[in-house]
Order: structure tokens, then C-alpha cells, then sequence
């Protein structure tokens, strides 16, 4: 398998200077970007950069703006204000052809009387790639992504798994600098959703300088491959940071209900030794760090349990806090026993897992 071409380090310069300089550049930069249809905002003032080598995740709700936001650096949406730009270059205003990207959508979009080979090729012809370069291209991208055996199937033959590897194939196959891929696993099933995520993180150390914008609703996913993670909400950019940064030092409350799940409760909800900041707080909790006990703690919530759903490996409960009126949620082992329903007793947490949310 021929290996991504790399940029030659300078006499005086090592490999690992040159990487560090290459991963600085911007690949992609969305500044003040908006999409706008009649009376509706599908994306407002959106501002996000993404280096060489890096890979960006847009997570968000259904209608937050992921997709949009992928699709006006693409050029399937027409900006409505703002630039975009690619490896420096001012492409806002052109047709996807000329962007020099890679794109997988869901849908895998492969033509469906063509094979596996003559999908991956399409996009090289087009471009007026050498026709005795563009076999070689393909044998290549299609081993990358373990695909060498199919090349003269056709689409209808393919598990899903299969016809989505294809897909991003045929994305590599240009060696783009940027590649998007909006919601590449959502067609999965739960088993091939897991194989393709480690198929996507070897691809991501086999070519350490492209960049890419993964859109997912699935916060696994986000984790999982990205290096800092743009959460959506209502067609705004919430925050943007590194992936441990945004689970564990949430900057908005959303962030911290959207990522993981979290409680978030009044600073006086919670009895704890912990000191807080002063100044306008909230203290956010997630489901598994809570532990019910029976024995008053000295960080902790006195709580009625309401309801309990069975999710496999835990037992999600809902508890309502006796002094306050709000809800958390608590994941319960399934080989812990679970309190009854309507049994009041203690939430306990560890103060080292109460996060501290603006207000």
C-alpha cells in the first residue's frame, strides 16, 4: 500500500518539526458563516477552524445546524453570508467540483450498475487523472480500507459495512485535503457502526495530514475520532473545544446536558465539602457518578426514586431531590440492587465529579 505523500522536511528541519508545522496550518476555515432561507436561519454566524491532520466533530440535535454547516464548506449550501476556505483559499462562492475535497454522506451514494472499482475510478476520470494512474489509485484506496477483494462487485451485492467503505474509498481516492463525512454510520447497524468506527480510526493514523469534519448525532462517535468536538444547537455554534475539555470542563449548560448526559442542579442543591467559586454557578452531575446510599454522605442529595428503566448493563433511575423538587438520573449496575420505587433515601457523588457550569 503506497503511503500519503508527505511534505520533505528542509535541511535543518526533522520529520517531527515538519509534522508540527503542517498539523499548525489551516485546512479548513468557516468564518461568520450563515445560511439563510426566506424567514429561516439554518445556520447563524458560524466561526470554526480545523488544521492539517486534525479531525473536527459537528455534534448536535437533529435541526441544530451539523449538516448545514458541513454542507456550506462542501458547496451543496449556498452561504448566505460569511467565507469559507480551504488550505487558504477563498472557495465560497465555488461549485464542490473545485473545492478539492473528499465526501461520504449516509447514503453511500455509489451508481449502482458500476462496480466497486469503476465507483472508486469515476472520481479520478472526472478529474482528468492519467488513465494508466488511475488503477493503481484504486487497488490502493481500496486495500486501505480493505476493500481489494470486491472491486468487481456491484453495489447491490455489498453489506451495507461494505458499500460504506466503498464510499470513502472513493472519497480518498483523489488524496483530498479535507475530507467530510455527514452522518457516515447512522445506516449501520449497531455491530458494523462499531467495526466502521475502528475502521475510520486506523484510517485516521494512516493519513496524518488530512484533515477532517466528521458530522454525528452519536456522542461515541464524536469521542471516539475526534481531537475537539463543535457542539450545535438552534443553528449556532454552543462551543468548540478539545474532546476531554468539553466532557469534563463543560463551558454551557447544554454542553454539559448534551455530552454525557449530565444533571445539571442549582449550586445550593448539593450538599458538598467541595469549595466553589464565587460568582452566578450551576453544578453538573452525570448519571454514573451518582451512588445511592442509605447513610447520610457529606456530598450528596436526599432523593425519592421514581421510576427505573432497564438500558443492559445498568439500570437508569430516576430520583426526585426531596428539598428541591429537581430530577437526576442515576445508572445503577445490574448487579448492584437497585432502590424501590418511592423509597427515599441519599445521592452520593464524589466531589471530584461535580462539574461547575456558568450559570
Amino acid at each position: 500500500m503506497t503511503a500519503p505523500k508527505r511534505i520533505v522536511a528542509p535541511k535543518g528541519l526533522d520529520d517531527d518539526a515538519v509534522d508540527r508545522t503542517v498539523r499548525r496550518r489551516t485546512a479548513v476555515g468557516v468564518q461568520n458563516v450563515s445560511v439563510v432561507y426566506g424567514d429561516t436561519t439554518a445556520l447563524r454566524d458560524c466561526s470554526f477552524q480545523v488544521a492539517r491532520g486534525e479531525t473536527v466533530a459537528l455534534l448536535g440535535p437533529s435541526g441544530s445546524g451539523k449538516s448545514t454547516a458541513l454542507k456550506a464548506i462542501a458547496g451543496f449550501e449556498r452561504v448566505s453570508s460569511g467565507t469559507v476556505t480551504i488550505d487558504g483559499r477563498d472557495v465560497t462562492h465555488l461549485s464542490p467540483a473545485k473545492r478539492g475535497i473528499g465526501i461520504v454522506v449516509q447514503s453511500y451514494a455509489l451508481f449502482p450498475h458500476m462496480t466497486v472499482a469503476k465507483n472508486v475510478a469515476f472520481g479520478l476520470r472526472s478529474r482528468g487523472v492519467e488513465r494508466s494512474a488511475v488503477a493503481p489509485r484504486v487497488t490502493e484506496v481500496l486495500g486501505m480500507v480493505g476493500m481489494g477483494d470486491y472491486a468487481d462487485r456491484l453495489p447491490g451485492q455489498l453489506s451495507g459495512g461494505q458499500q460504506q467503505r466503498v464510499a470513502i474509498a472513493r472519497a480518498l481516492a483523489t488524496r483530498p485535503e479535507v475530507v467530510l463525512l455527514d452522518e457516515p454510520l447512522s445506516a449501520l447497524d449497531a455491530g458494523m457502526r462499531k467495526d466502521m468506527l475502528g475502521e475510520l480510526q486506523r484510517l485516521r493514523a494512516e493519513l496524518p495530514d488530512v484533515a477532517m469534519v466528521y458530522v454525528t448525532h452519536d456522542q461515541s462517535e464524536a469521542l471516539a475520532l475526534a481531537d475537539r468536538v463543535a457542539i450545535m444547537r438552534d443553528a449556532r455554534l454552543e462551543a468548540i473545544g478539545t474532546t476531554a475539555d468539553l466532557f469534563h470542563r463543560p463551558p454551557t449548560r447544554f454542553t454539559a446536558t448534551f455530552l454525557g448526559g449530565a444533571d445539571v442542579l442549582p449550586s445550593g442543591a448539593l450538599h458538598t465539602s467541595r469549595p466553589l467559586p464565587d460568582g452566578d454557578h450551576l453544578l453538573a452531575v452525570r448519571p454514573w457518578a451518582w451512588r445511592f446510599t442509605r447513610t447520610a454522605p457529606s456530598n450528596g442529595v436526599r432523593v425519592t426514586v421514581e421510576q427505573e428503566q432497564w438500558r443492559g448493563a445498568v439500570r437508569h433511575v430516576t430520583a426526585r431531590i426531596v428539598e428541591t423538587g429537581e430530577t437526576i438520573g442515576v445508572d445503577v449496575p445490574v448487579l448492584v440492587d437497585a432502590p424501590l420505587r418511592a423509597e427515599t433515601l441519599w445521592a452520593e457523588v464524589d466531589p471530584g465529579d461535580v462539574m461547575v457550569v456558568p450559570a
